[in-house]
């Protein structure tokens, strides 16, 4: 079942963003984009960054903790053969000790719950908890839609403006990958 998710995971896209490329060379380039992505020391699970690919063209779309990590991600794409050009859409979130507590709050009662806890040790945990002034949305894969409720309700409890869950399933997953 791990292995399911993890390879539905890689195989929609950074972190199960869809992959946007018409072709075989398109899909290549997102998977080589993509691995740029997933092998950036600093990127976090409290980060999220998509991709779109088409003709050499790599628009990256997402959120992340630091500056230095969106700059660092578009060099790190921008060396990638194939890329012509890098349109860097990613946002900055907000420094706020409030939200860094929250982020440390939801991953510790997401990946301590003994559905999840299995994902706590990999490189890539499936599930990314972006907070922004308050508000968290989880986004990624899960195996199941019980799993994806699991994480609702576990985020749920937290003193939250608001919780979005753009978790989806490993069918969902393969589904989009199908559409492509």
């Amino acid at each position: 079942m791990v292995t399911r998710l993890l390879t539905a995971a890689l195989l929609i896209g950074v972190l199960g963003a869809p992959a946007r490329a018409a072709g075989t060379e398109n899909l290549q380039l997102f998977r080589d984009v993509q691995k740029q992505v997933l092998g950036y020391s600093w990127f976090s699970i409290f980060d999220n960054v998509e991709a779109q690919v088409n003709d050499g063209v790599v628009v990256l779309h997402g959120k992340v903790t630091m500056p230095y990590k969106r700059s660092d991600l578009e060099q790190r794409v921008a060396r990638v053969d194939g890329v012509r050009q890098v349109v860097n859409k990613i946002d900055v979130l907000p420094v706020s000790q409030f939200d860094d507590r929250l982020r440390r709050q939801l991953a510790r009662a997401i990946y301590g719950n003994p559905a999840f806890r299995p994902f706590a040790s990999m490189v890539n945990p499936p599930i990314h908890i972006i907070v922004e002034r308050g508000r968290v949305t989880l986004e990624g894969v899960v195996n199941n839609n019980v799993d994806r409720q699991i994480a609702n309700s576990i985020a749920s409890q937290v003193l939250a403006f608001e919780v979005k869950n753009e978790l989806r399933t490993t069918k969902e997953a393969a589904a989009e990958l199908e559409k492509l």
